[in-house]
């Protein structure tokens, strides 16, 4: 029996930093130029593999159910899984791995060019049902085949007393006709950014967007806002923390960290603000380095830096 076993993508993800200054709203990079690059970083990622590594080392035993290719990326997520200690449930085929090129900012943002490959592609019938013994299963929006079999599992984990968590990209579930009416009533904990959470219903506030999503149907609502604060509804009651302050070196793989603590701590106590603090102290070691899950936090360490914080 896992603790959670997490489906979601899987990418080889190439950090570029030209510490070009951004433009407006944009990062410009001037046709027919030449850019040295400052900072190139390689590593693995993908919301279900940066969520079940985040898990993992949060002492959860987790599993990971996704689709490789025949290609080197494939070969070094593999490994990466293994020295993690997360079970692999998926399937390796012909086909190309996803990958991610994520281009910083002088300002520290960043634009992400995705190659979504065989992460689009999987078919229910290539879920053996049989093998998702847990206790928890975290889905995050995928696209294609793979968004329509997220979508039976989160019926199926209904009918088989297993809890789901979901970071839900409204408009992906739109574009593939996904009755959002329907699938919000069948989930434990849906976690958001503010502008995700925006797609689902109008509102200008993350405590707004919060209450209002909560009366969808999902038990526990978490709604954050970057470096401002976050909200959370469970049923009437209401939650608000504002995360620590800390340097930023990179933020992508943020909010896979916060969702990765939030789970392992909600699953361990049962206490959403005591979660909130835990998802926010994993974010906040994340984002002081490059990768999205090369820092992330051990339970023990992050139950340190609430009590040092609080």
């Amino acid at each position: 029996m896992y603790d959670i076993i997490c489906f979601g993508s899987a990418t080889r993800d190439i950090f570029i930093d030209t510490g070009l200054k951004e433009v407006g709203r944009d990062i410009a990079y001037p046709v027919g130029a030449k850019i040295p690059i400052k900072k190139l970083h390689i590593d693995i990622g993908g919301v279900g593999i940066n969520v079940a590594v985040g898990t993992s080392r949060m002492g959860l035993k987790t599993a990971y159910f996704g689709k490789f290719g025949d290609d080197e990326a494939s070969e070094a997520i593999s490994g990466m899984l293994k020295k993690e200690k997360i079970e692999f449930l998926g399937e390796k085929t012909k086909g190309i791995t996803g990958y991610g090129f994520i281009l910083d900012s002088y300002e520290k943002h960043r634009t992400i060019l995705t190659h979504h490959g065989l992460n689009d592609n999987i078919k229910e019938s290539e879920v053996d049902k049989s093998k998702l013994k847990t206790k928890w299963l975290f889905l995050s929006s995928l696209r294609g085949d793979s968004i329509k079999t997220e979508e039976k599992l989160v019926y199926w984990a209904k009918k088989q007393g297993i809890k789901t968590a979901f970071n839900m990209d409204a408009k992906v579930l739109k574009k593939y006709n996904i009755n959002l009416k329907k699938i919000l009533k069948q989930i434990d904990v849906l976690i958001l950014n503010k502008e995700e959470a925006q797609h689902l219903t109008p509102g200008r506030t993350g405590e707004e967007l919060a209450e209002k999503i909560s009366k969808l149907g999902p038990k526990i609502v978490v709604i954050t806002d970057g470096e401002k604060s976050v909200f959370a509804q469970e049923g009437g009651k209401k939650y608000k923390l504002t995360p620590p302050k800390t340097k930023v070196v990179e933020v992508t793989g943020a909010g896979d960290a916060f969702t990765a603590g939030f789970l392992s701590s909600y699953t361990k106590t049962n206490d959403t603000f005591f979660s909130l603090k835990i998802a926010a102290e994993n974010a906040k070691s994340v984002v002081q380095h490059y990768g999205t899950h090369n820092v992330l936090l051990s339970w023990k360490n992050a139950c340190e830096m609430v009590k040092k914080h609080s």
